[in-house]
């Protein structure tokens, strides 16, 4: 069975810092497309971020603009672990944090969360101001 189990979130002020974790087990996700999406109360579900695997160690990562210069994602294989450093967060990045992970490696439409097949329980990040 096909498990993501996120950890890390919190209460943070803004300015601060959190790193999430994302733990995979049932299978291997090395060579998956695996990402980090977000929901606000009342909102929609939210692309955060997401990591595919080129080829060897070579990986990519996507960032929505809210994101980009702030966080960073990245993967830890031997730990089936993927990571959302997530830092000078503002109130606005108070949401529940998801993980996702598809089947295969493409990237195709790599923002829509209804191309991810297995999700996280999500992990609430709340920052005050």
């Amino acid at each position: 069975q096909v498990q993501l189990v996120e950890s890390g979130g919190g209460l943070v002020q803004a300015g601060g810092s959190l790193r999430l974790s994302c733990a995979a087990s049932g299978r291997t996700f090395s060579s998956a497309t695996m990402g980090w999406f977000r929901q606000a109360p009342g909102k929609e579900r939210q692309f955060v971020a997401a990591i595919s695997w080129s080829s060897g160690t070579t990986y990519y990562a996507y960032y929505a603009d809210s994101a980009k210069g702030r966080f960073t994602i990245s993967k830890d294989n031997a730990k089936d672990t993927m990571y959302l450093q997530m830092n000078s967060l503002k109130p606005e990045d108070t949401a529940v944090y998801y993980c996702a992970a598809r089947n295969a490696r493409n990237i195709i439409a790599i923002m829509n969360p209804t191309l991810y097949d297995y999700w996280g329980q999500g992990t609430q990040v709340t920052v005050s101001s």
